[in-house]
C-alpha cells in the first residue's frame, strides 16, 4: 500500500512537471511571451490538472496509529562516540555469535563477512541460497539498518528503556528479530541476546 502511495506522488510530480513544461513552453512560443495571458481553455486546463494531482497526494494517507511510526525525540539521539560504542559492540557481538552459529550449522554456503566499507561498518551474514543478512552503521542517524531475506529493510533505533535496538515503527527488537529470522531459514534456533 506504502509502494501504490509513492507511485501516485510520483506520478503527481511527473504530472506537474509536464504540465509546467506545456505552459512554459506556451508562454515562451508566443512573441510577447510574458506579456501574452493564456486563453481561457488553456488557463482551465493548466489550472484544474495541476490543483487535481497536487490535492491527490496532500490527503492524508488515513493510517492506523499502529502503522504509523513513533515520533523521533530527537533530544534522546545519542552523543556519536556513545552511538559507536554500542553500535560497535552489538557488531561485534554478533559477528562472535554468528561464527559459533556457523560451526554448528549444516547450511551450504555460510558465510560471515565483516568489513570497513567508508565510515560505516558492515556485517554480512551470508546463507547460501536462503539470502543474505546485511547489517551497518548509519551514523548520521545513529542507527542501525538492516536488510533482511525475510522482512526486508529496517532502522534499528537504541531504546534507552529497554536497552536494545528496536524498530520504530514495528517495535521490533534487533536481536529477538535476528534469533527468529535465521532459526526460520536455517531451521536451527540460535540465541543472540
Amino acid at each position: 500500500m506504502m509502494f501504490f502511495s509513492s507511485s501516485r506522488c510520483l506520478l503527481r510530480k511527473i504530472t506537474i512537471r509536464k504540465s509546467t513544461s506545456i505552459l512554459s513552453y506556451l508562454i515562451s512560443s508566443s512573441s510577447q511571451s510574458l506579456l501574452k495571458p493564456l486563453k481561457t481553455s488553456e488557463h482551465s486546463f493548466f489550472s484544474s490538472t495541476i490543483t487535481s494531482r497536487v490535492s491527490f497526494c496532500s490527503r492524508p494517507l488515513n493510517l492506523d496509529e499502529a502503522e504509523v511510526p513513533a515520533s523521533i525525540d530527537y533530544r534522546s539521539l545519542l552523543e556519536e562516540d556513545e552511538y559507536h560504542k554500542l553500535a560497535d559492540s552489538t557488531i561485534h557481538d554478533l559477528q562472535e555469535k554468528f561464527e559459533e552459529y556457523g560451526d554448528c550449522s549444516q547450511v551450504d554456503g555460510f558465510d560471515i563477512d565483516y568489513g570497513v566499507r567508508t565510515i560505516n561498518q558492515v556485517l554480512t551474514l551470508k546463507l547460501g541460497n536462503l539470502g543474505t543478512f546485511v547489517l551497518n552503521k548509519q551514523t548520521p542517524n545513529r542507527q542501525l539498518w538492516l536488510s533482511s531475506p525475510v522482512s526486508g529493510p529496517s532502522r534499528f533505533d537504541w531504546d534507552k528503556s529497554s536497552q536494545a535496538w528496536v524498530y520504530r515503527r514495528t517495535k521490533a527488537n534487533l536481536l529477538w528479530l535476528l534469533e527468529s529470522e535465521v532459526e526460520q531459514l536455517c531451521g536451527e534456533p540460535i540465541s543472540l541476546s
